[in-house]
């Protein structure tokens, strides 16, 4: 059985670790480079039951790409020969000393860590799949460091990035949230309740040279004092499970331990003006609104929330996904009704995957709001685009609006594809739908008959006056014309200019 990484290193050994990260990278061993290598639309696609098929069709060809990505990602084992072409003797001495490789058979060498390669950054952390045999462990340790998944890249393209003072990151893991954060704030403090975790964060600041986070031990915002913060990012563990065993994953039995008490610390640690994100999952009753939870964990903070829906999962797939499949085929399916068991007590009938972030309201623009959207995918950077969510519904929400709107000029806010279903044969109106290309949240926005004549007059750039003008000519009320144009640019398929 091998051994978890110690993510201890002597400063002697620090340069020796920055100049492999680099020759790394020099190699394509980066997140775009190593997605098409293994023809992935994304790495968050990445399966562990493929790991044969990248082996023998992707990676047959033995370059130094294919060897690292096999190591330090694929949990594979090398043989020595491979490995001294990526290291030299005095590279992989350093290497074994910082507890990342392990020689453990005659002419064999395996990664205890990987690195996980996410926008510009390389961040080792624990494997992905702790229970295969390259290295393999009896059970998962109970110390267990989450790796770079799905959720962790999500938060990652969706942060805003705006530069600020301070940032702060719960449940730092790696410290990759962190990492992200520090290009663009002053200062980041991140924190974990996990010694090794916090081990394993410090180990990639070391790597990275990144020398403005300040990573502490303790219970969320416990070792923070007083403190308050512009930015505030989480990927809290929120599985809703049945035994509670995986620290790093599981929130309790509803998923919302942990969760519950981040959104409750933001009113007294968000900055004025700040905000806050999170990735998570929760469990959904009926038609009972998520924002109903959220503002009673904030208990009535004006805060604005901007929710965006990633995957839905059914209780069969989430229990199935999360079953233990260890011995028999038997204890599988009782893993699953154990599961599936625990769902349904909690009233579960579904599971969302969601991105969350909070701003505080301003009070001259009515109550707060929550606005809830669906993209189709998040598969590159759109930061900008929540940032922008929030500052259109701000815009469509000022008491002048409608005075702003006469004053202005309109046009589309990029190419927008328009899909239109009929039903033949039928005198109905069909569904239209429109979205906005090239964007890193992909939203089909259903359009009303009205939204959509309206987004069509608008094929070039003018003013709205010249807008109601012709949109008049079709019979449309000035009024109807302007609350139209304000769900378009609420909707960013429409901007607003002088």
């Amino acid at each position: 059985m091998n051994s978890s990484a110690s993510y201890t290193i002597d400063a002697a050994d620090v340069p020796i670790l920055r100049n492999a990260i680099l020759q790394f990278a020099g190699i394509g061993y980066g997140e775009t480079s190593i997605r098409e290598r293994l023809g992935l639309n994304d790495l968050t696609d990445l399966r562990w039951r493929a790991l044969p098929i990248y082996r023998e069709e992707k990676l047959a060809v033995r370059d130094s790409q294919a060897i690292a990505i096999d190591l330090f990602l694929l949990q594979g084992a090398i043989p020595l020969t491979e490995l001294d072409r990526l290291f030299d003797q005095a590279d992989q001495a350093a290497l074994v000393r910082a507890g990342l490789l392990l020689l453990d058979e005659p002419g064999i060498a395996r990664a205890r860590a990987s690195l996980f390669p996410i926008g510009n950054h390389l961040i080792f952390s624990d494997h992905a799949w702790p229970s295969l045999p390259h290295p393999g462990y009896e059970q998962v340790p109970p110390d267990q460091v989450m790796f770079i998944g799905k959720d962790s890249r999500w938060l990652g393209r969706a942060t805003a990035r705006r530069p600020v003072g301070a940032a702060l990151d719960l449940c730092t893991g790696s410290g990759i949230q962190a990492l992200l954060a520090a290009s663009h704030s002053r200062r980041v403090v991140a924190v974990d309740i996990n010694p090794r975790a916090v081990q394993c964060a410090r180990f990639n600041c070391q790597a990275s040279g990144v020398n403005n986070i300040e990573v502490r031990l303790g219970d969320l915002y416990e070792p923070v004092g007083d403190a308050s913060f512009d930015l505030i990012t989480a990927n809290p563990p929120f599985v809703p499970s049945p035994r509670d065993s995986l620290k790093y994953r599981d929130g309790g039995r509803s998923g919302e331990d942990v969760q519950s008490r981040i959104i409750a610390g933001l009113p007294q640690y968000l900055a004025p003006g700040g905000m806050a994100q999170m990735v998570t999952e929760f469990g959904e009753r009926g038609d009972e609104p998520l924002a109903n939870r959220l503002r009673e964990w904030l208990r009535d903070a004006p805060m604005d929330i901007h929710i965006l829906r990633l995957h839905e999962h059914s209780v069969a797939d989430y229990s199935i996904g999360h079953a233990d499949g260890a011995g028999s085929y038997q204890a599988f399916l009782d893993s699953v009704q154990d599961w599936a068991g625990n769902l349904r007590t909690q009233g579960y009938n579904r599971i969302v995957s969601v991105l969350l972030a909070f701003q505080w309201s301003d009070p001259t623009l009515g109550r707060p709001w929550t606005r809830s959207e669906a993209p189709q995918s998040l598969h590159s950077a759109a930061n900008t685009e929540v940032e922008a969510a929030f500052a259109a519904e701000r815009m469509v929400r000022q008491a002048n609006f409608h005075e702003l709107l006469e004053r202005s000029r309109v046009r589309w806010a990029g190419p927008i594809a328009l899909l239109e279903a009929r039903v033949l044969g039928r005198e109905m109106s069909g569904n239209t739908q429109a979205e906005l290309l090239g964007q890193g949240l992909p939203i089909l926005q259903t359009l009303d008959p009205v939204e959509r004549d309206i987004l069509l007059l608008i094929e070039k750039p003018l003013a709205v006056s010249e807008l109601i003008a012709v949109a008049q000519g079709s019979n449309f009320a000035v009024e109807t014309i302007l609350t139209t144009l304000g769900s378009l640019i609420r909707r960013r398929l429409v901007h607003l200019f002088q």
